[in-house]
């Protein structure tokens, strides 16, 4: 009992003992999180021991900075270091609950981009277990404030300061070697900052994100045009040659392009107490005028909506790190599709979407790829029950758009961007037409809601097509832009697919999204290959009879006989019809079933496939991060000059409205069309 008192005294009466509670509570707390909170999947006694270690180095280090202080400033800056830590894995917590990621340095930079009607979503997020990442800071200043715990003024040795950050260097250093020894490559070669977290913890995380950042500034200045010159032999060596019997099918004619908000394969043909959640989607899927993709995939990274934007219009990955149009797209030249097609075939391009411009740093991105006119939110009539969470509900923003693309110069590119099966799935009663399913998941039970809204909506802009005729010279083209429900829901999913367990292979398989190209006269079908969103430009290009032979794009035709089928994840992952990769996994694609010993042979295919994977993913993001089309010229294509588009309402609008005879307005006798487009908006009935 002595030694016990001694002990407690010594907690609470010296500044030592009251270092030891802030970094042991800090290091329990943060392990307990690490279990909780986040799923990063540690596997044996090496991984979970560097997990259940790695908060002690960095919080070490860091907590002792405040025993270089004297008196009872220094209780207090350890109580602030304390503070700053737990705020970071407190907004880590949300973060990764919605994005099954951990917050970067390029998305804190560039949040003002990305923080619009943000509130909903964080509120919809945040769980009251969450402020239990704080609660050891309570519980340490009310011991302070109820004088349990008294002030030690006497200050501590220099060479004692110096000694404790010097072992928590060296335990930094333990901790990098034993997970570099359980994990080779581990800073060099991973995509997944899971590992990072994994193996070294949140805070070292944190300064590797920073150090990726700073290099990527740093890769930009030092770019030149050699580096060019490599990317341009990869992609000559592995170019795919277009399927000839597609080329120019659909020259001439309009393309819309309809994106679908975290739109996710398994809800084709999906019923929920026997209704079809997408009923018009699903028609339109087997339609015999549509090319359909079964096996289709999401590549998106932290970028999410901004990452399929990036690689549909430029056949370019996003990020490893942040979104590549919010921190490339005000500066970097672009090869894109807007610029190409306007180019090549006089089309007029824009994008119309019922959120906020500065979202994703569209309203400069969409200069930088030539866009002649985006249409945001400042361009529709906005009333409260209108909006929900990202923009306007789908079917108030089609039928509010229509005076806009009836009056759009023939042939357009248009892309029209839906928010309304967005996150958190929330949809009021008058708006609902089926029932939530019944997982008792909360984050996942309303998105087919929110999924039948949508599906709803598209039905009703293609009734309006069929009435106008603009159905006849029009390529509709869907597709989903990334999953709907995360990695973090296994018992969820495994329910909604009626299965008896849903894995980590199964989760890779969930990334499939609907690609569908509609055009009366069209031979389709539904088609098995694999690809993904870095193919849909090579794959519009050859159906427009554009070709993309030199140009620099990372995907291919999809429909091409030659086709790779080799889908890159952003994160490294891949899938091809015969194997696939999570983490450092390797299955068989046609049984799921994990490969644990391949032969010689095997090995070596499965190691060069992940190797061209990564080779791609690199490459993609030397072009971004070196802003190495500012080196590509080529004759046909001249460089996209932003200062040459302007999205002010006033001028864009005197622009659009000018009478131009291939309008569709000018075609129905300079009438408009709106009242042709029927909705059943319960927010629009008089």
């Amino acid at each position: 009992m002595t030694r016990i008192r001694s002990f407690l005294q010594w907690l609470t009466e010296t500044k030592l003992g009251f270092f030891t509670i802030v970094l042991g509570t800090f290091w329990l707390k943060t392990y307990v999180i690490y279990l909780t909170k986040f799923n990063l999947g540690a596997e044996g006694a090496m991984q979970n021991f560097l997990l259940f270690l790695n908060p002690l180095p960095s919080g070490l280090l860091l907590l002792g900075i405040g025993l270089f202080f004297k008196g009872r400033k220094s209780y207090w800056i350890m109580i602030m270091i304390d503070f700053i830590l737990s705020l970071w894995l407190f907004a880590n917590i949300l973060y990764y609950r919605e994005f099954s990621n951990f917050l970067s340095l390029s998305i804190i930079k560039t949040s003002g981009s990305t923080a619009d009607n943000l509130g909903k979503s964080i509120v919809g997020i945040t769980r009251v277990t969450d402020f239990l990442t704080f609660i050891d800071i309570a519980a340490i200043i009310a011991l302070m404030c109820f004088k349990v715990t008294k002030y030690d003024l006497r200050p501590l040795k220099l060479k004692f300061n110096l000694l404790l950050e010097g072992i928590a260097i060296l335990l930094i250093g333990i901790n990098l070697l034993m997970a570099q020894k359980d994990r080779s490559g581990l800073l060099t070669r991973t995509f997944d900052n899971s590992y990072i977290v994994k193996y070294l913890g949140m805070n070292e995380y944190a300064v590797y994100d920073a150090f990726k950042t700073a290099q990527t500034s740093e890769q930009m200045a030092k770019a030149n045009v050699s580096d060019l010159q490599s990317v341009k032999k990869y992609l000559k060596v592995n170019y795919v040659k277009p399927n000839k019997a597609y080329s120019g099918v659909a020259k001439g004619k309009n393309v819309m392009v309809i994106h679908l908000e975290s739109f996710q394969q398994f809800l084709i043909d999906y019923k929920w107490k026997g209704k079809e959640v997408t009923p018009n989607l699903n028609k339109l899927y087997h339609a015999k005028n549509t090319l359909s993709f079964a096996n289709f995939y999401n590549q998106v990274g932290q970028g999410k909506t901004s990452d399929a934007e990036m690689m549909l219009e430029n056949s370019l990955f996003g990020l490893q790190s942040g979104s590549a149009m919010s921190s490339y797209g005000t500066s970097n030249t672009f090869e894109s599709a807007p610029a190409i097609l306007k180019q090549q075939q006089g089309y007029t391009t824009a994008v119309m979407h019922g959120g906020a411009g500065s979202f994703w740093n569209r309203n400069n991105a969409y200069k930088q790829f030539g866009y002649d006119y985006f249409m945001p939110l400042s361009y529709y009539e906005n009333k409260p029950k209108y909006y929900i969470g990202y923009g306007l509900k789908d079917k108030i923003f089609f039928s509010q758009s229509i005076k806009y693309i009836e009056r759009l110069p023939q042939p357009f590119y248009l892309k029209l961007i839906t928010v309304t099966n967005h996150y958190p799935y929330d949809l009021d009663k008058k708006n609902q037409s089926i029932a939530k399913t019944e997982t008792g998941d909360e984050t996942v039970d309303g998105y087919v809601q929110t999924a039948r809204y949508l599906d709803q909506a598209i039905g009703q802009l293609m009734r309006w097509l069929k009435k106008t005729g603009l159905d006849k010279n029009t390529m509709l083209v869907l597709y989903g832009d990334h999953y709907g429900i995360s990695g973090n829901h296994h018992k969820a999913s495994a329910e909604l697919l009626k299965q008896d367990e849903f894995n980590n292979f199964d989760n890779l398989k969930f990334q499939r999204v609907p690609l569908m190209i509609h055009l009366k006269g069209l031979r389709g079908g539904v088609k098995k290959t694999y690809g993904g969103e870095i193919d849909v430009l090579p794959t519009l290009l050859n159906l427009l009879g554009i070709s993309n032979k030199g140009t620099i794009q990372f995907g291919h035709d999809l429909l091409s006989k030659d086709a790779p089928q080799i889908v890159a994840q952003r994160n490294g992952d891949f899938i091809t019809p015969k194997y696939a990769k999570v983490g450092s996994t390797y299955y068989d694609t046609k049984t799921g079933q994990e490969i644990i010993k391949p032969d010689k042979k095997l090995k070596t295919e499965l190691i060069a496939l992940s190797n061209k994977v990564t080779t791609q993913l690199s490459l993609s993001d030397r072009v971004i991060a070196g802003n190495l089309l500012r080196f590509y010229k080529p004759k046909w294509f001249k460089k996209v000059k932003p200062q040459d588009y302007d999205y002010n309402e006033q001028k864009a609008l005197k622009r659009l409205y000018a009478k131009n005879k291939t309008s569709l307005w000018y075609k129905n006798h300079q009438k408009t069309t709106q009242n042709k487009f029927k909705t059943d908006a319960p927010e629009l009935r008089k």
